[in-house]
């Protein structure tokens, strides 16, 4: 029956919620000579599937950057992948031990893990202690911030749409118009935490707003000069990218007829 369907060539579409320590990987989307996320799982899904599988991510990160919740959509020959618990099992075995898969949900044949997402959820760690654990997954810094400073330039960013001044140059990027519906500094045991959600990202863009408001945190720059920086479009004015290390996408959203996920996610 497999090679029947296979013949026929119908496939079934999957969702793939998975996580990555980004330190490792030049970013998800497959390189030529680099290694990225996307190239490990087609891989290992290609071997253990037996037809070529190339995993479609929900978006790119950019070198060094995690993933504490991450999906994917795979398109299979294969009908029961989603009720195979071995099948999640056994490829967690052939993947390196910063990848894992969680689990596999079947999906409408038109549900995509990037163009079918509403909203994407980032986090940029601060540790205020220095600590060996944490040193590949925060930014160390001792000094004080002005947290109420910073979350007031958080505010900010809520009066644009326009971002071309926190993305990356030289960029493919069609539009750099992008709708941030949260943007706050929170304080835990650990130091400060930078929550940013938005309908969609430019590259590098986020660690080039925490650059920003870190400029402003420390009394370099004012709230007027994140006005005037956003307004003039040039990513020279804007604070400098901060290391990839302390960045982590939390979460996709997706509507309510595609799927489920709330209940099923894993954080750091």
């Amino acid at each position: 029956m497999l090679n029947i369907v296979k013949l026929l060539g119908l496939k079934h579409r999957y969702f793939v919620h998975l996580a990555y320590n980004g330190k490792n990987f030049f970013g998800w989307q497959i390189q030529k000579k680099n290694i990225t996320v996307q190239s490990v799982l087609s891989n290992c899904f290609t071997k253990l599937l037996g037809e070529e599988i190339m995993p479609v991510g929900a978006g790119r990160t950019d070198t060094g950057v995690h993933a504490s919740y991450y999906i994917a959509h795979i398109d299979t020959s294969v009908a029961d992948l989603d009720s195979n618990e071995k099948f999640v099992t056994k490829i967690n075995s052939f993947l390196p031990p910063d990848i894992v898969i969680y689990n596999i949900y079947k999906v409408k044949d038109d549900a995509h893990a990037r163009f079918s997402a509403i909203s994407r959820t980032y986090k940029y760690y601060f540790s205020n202690v220095k600590n060996p654990f944490r040193n590949d997954f925060s930014y160390f810094w001792h000094q004080d911030l002005d947290i109420q400073k910073m979350n007031e330039a958080a505010k900010v960013l809520f009066e644009y749409v326009d971002f071309e001044c926190f993305s990356k140059t030289h960029s493919d990027t069609k539009t750099n118009i992008c709708k941030i519906y949260i943007a706050e500094w929170t304080k835990d045991e650990n130091g400060l935490i930078f929550t940013i959600k938005a309908d969609r990202f430019l590259r590098n863009m986020v660690r080039a707003i925490v650059g920003t408001m870190f400029d402003i945190g420390v009394g370099k720059k004012s709230i007027e000069d994140l006005h005037n920086i956003i307004k003039s479009k040039n990513r020279s004015n804007s604070g400098k990218s901060f290391p990839a290390k302390g960045l982590f996408l939390t979460d996709i959203e997706y509507n309510d007829g595609i799927i489920h996920l709330k209940d099923k996610k894993n954080e750091i």
